[in-house]
């Protein structure tokens, strides 16, 4: 057996307070929280209108905008409610308030319900929705539509004006690519999921749309393609969604939601995948993943993830696949950079000095003779000094903010140095370190990653390389143990899912044939295994072939 068989089954357990597993162990859950059902609309408009301005505290509140008018057809009295700077006037006039007012043939000698009416010959809007719920009254006008309502109908008219202003679609400023789709999500929420179907062309993708927070209401966008995810797997995330709608008051960034979902939320390893990019979000569903978007968020989580997705990105997969390769070995390199680098140099310095070489050991002994501080002291003080210049880069405007990252590093060392506060050998360290974290393609992996580096570090000053080795078997334990939504995060490493051979290097993209195991996707088959016939003739491959279709 593997090592990393071995390794996966001895620290895959299930823990008493785990829920959910994509195995075929079923797990009891407490029932959703019951909505109580919501009161319906009246056939008196007056009452109607006297109700809608207590919810929304007219004339108090001077956002929410009430227009009474008749409708000449029908010889009856409506209203329309809209938020002022959510709804587009225009939409308002030309498609809702002068079809009523004065193009409308005369109907008032008609039978029947006026709301049908209203809906079958007066409205030319396109995106209309019927309602008896005053809530949803409530929810479409918060989210930027108009209702009407009219005199002796008990039902509401919920037409799609939507028009606030928001940001255009913009370059991703977290994970560019030099080949590849140069466009990002934004804040606009029907934006996002169009962006995501310009992708995935399939009747099978589906969008669910819940809302999330008692007070917020904001919409949340669950998406995943039918035929391909593993039903358990939607089920799971909708019930925690559906869980912690009615328990949370505001959830307004899919942030804030990340911390509610994930399975481990005291851990300093992300559990779900945080991106920008559409495209990346597109390839995920294509796998079996399931992904979530929110309004106002131009960010959106992919679910569930493991390891080897931190490690991938997506120019990876836009690039021939030696060039693909070459970048993940330089950010596997990066990331033990930036994990161990400062703590194997101050194991070294400390208690390993028979491992440096002699004419080094010397240099560096001279470099040091004039630092009245142990290398424990300098590294932290450094890295400290890097935090804040890193920080404060980030948070001044992005006009001066690259030139006084650079100023101020430049400075900071050299005057660290010259005053003999640290010996110029850290100050290499130090860069390469950080020059390493940059590199780490995903931002909540950074983190993980930057934090990590303070406990090797003192752990290093304590037990030297022991205290190193102990660390990492410590983090091997823990990344070994978590799961997300089921899935244990080292597979397809621990659990060894041999047919998954997109792992820390990719293999050609006409030699993937399967979807990823670990998922339990419906549809296990990606493509064909000869996707190249004319490469690989079909009489030297019927073993390979029948493996494929068992």
């Amino acid at each position: 057996m593997k090592f990393s068989a071995f390794f996966g089954r001895l620290f895959q357990f299930h823990r008493k307070d785990q829920r959910f597993s994509l195995g075929n162990q079923s797990f009891e859950r407490p029932p959703l929280p019951k909505k109580e059902p919501g009161a319906e609309l009246s056939r008196d408009l007056a009452e109607n209108e006297a109700q809608l301005k207590e919810i929304f505290g007219l004339p108090t509140n001077m956002d929410v905008v009430i227009r009474d008018f008749e409708i000449p057809a029908l010889n009856r009295k409506a209203l329309i409610i809209y938020i002022d700077g959510l709804s587009d006037r225009n939409t308002q006039n030309f498609a809702i308030l002068e079809p009523l007012m004065v193009l409308g043939h005369d109907e008032s000698g008609d039978s029947g319900d006026v709301i049908e009416r209203v809906y079958q010959k007066l409205l030319p809007g396109h995106q209309i929705q019927r309602t008896k719920k005053r809530q949803d009254v409530i929810f479409g006008v918060l989210d930027g539509s108009s209702a009407l309502l009219v005199d002796g109908g008990n039902e509401a008219l919920i037409i799609e004006t939507k028009g606030w202003e928001h940001r255009g679609i913009e370059k991703p400023s977290n994970e560019p690519v030099v080949r590849g789709p140069q466009e990002s999500f934004n804040e606009n929420f029907r934006a996002n999921t169009a962006s995501i179907r310009r992708y995935i062309r399939d009747p099978k993708l589906y969008t669910e749309i819940l809302r999330v927070g008692k007070r917020s209401n904001n919409l949340l966008g669950m998406m995943y393609i039918e035929d391909i995810a593993n039903p358990k797997l939607v089920e799971e995330v909708k019930y925690r969604i559906q869980t912690i709608a009615e328990t949370v008051d505001y959830i307004p960034e899919t942030g804030m939601l990340e911390e509610f979902l994930e399975d481990h939320p005291k851990s300093l390893v992300p559990q779900m995948l945080s991106t920008e990019r559409p495209d990346r979000v597109a390839a995920y569903l294509r796998e079996g993943h399931v992904a979530l978007l929110m309004a106002n968020s131009p960010f959106s989580l992919v679910v569930p993830i493991t390891f080897t997705i931190f490690l991938h990105a997506a120019e990876d997969y836009y690039l021939r696949w030696p060039f693909g390769n070459f970048l993940r070995l330089i950010r596997s390199g990066a990331i033990f950079i930036a994990l161990l680098l400062p703590a194997i140099y101050i194991g070294v310095v400390n208690y390993h000095q028979e491992m440096i070489p002699t004419d080094l050991l010397l240099a560096m002994t001279a470099a040091r003779e004039a630092v009245p501080f142990p290398a424990f002291v300098e590294i932290i003080f450094m890295e400290f000094a890097f935090e804040l210049i890193r920080e404060a880069g980030v948070r001044i405007p992005s006009v001066i903010g690259p030139t006084i990252g650079i100023v101020g590093a430049l400075i900071l060392g050299q005057a660290a140095v010259s005053a003999s506060i640290v010996s110029p050998i850290l100050i290499i360290i130090i860069a390469i370190t950080a020059l390493a974290s940059f590199v780490v393609p995903n931002y909540n992996a950074s983190f993980t990653i930057r934090i990590s580096r303070f406990i090797f570090v003192v752990l290093a000053a304590v037990l030297g390389f022991f205290g190193i080795a102990f660390g990492v078997f410590v983090l091997a334990l823990h990344l070994a143990s978590i799961n997300s939504f089921g899935v244990p995060f080292l597979t397809p490493i621990a659990p060894y899912r041999p047919k998954n051979k997109d792992r820390v290097l990719r293999p050609r993209s006409y030699a993937q044939p399967y979807r990823p195991v670990f998922l339990r996707p419906l549809d296990a088959i990606r493509q064909k295994w000869n996707a190249r016939p004319w490469d690989r003739p079909q009489a030297d491959h019927s073993e390979e072939e029948d493996d494929h279709d068992s």
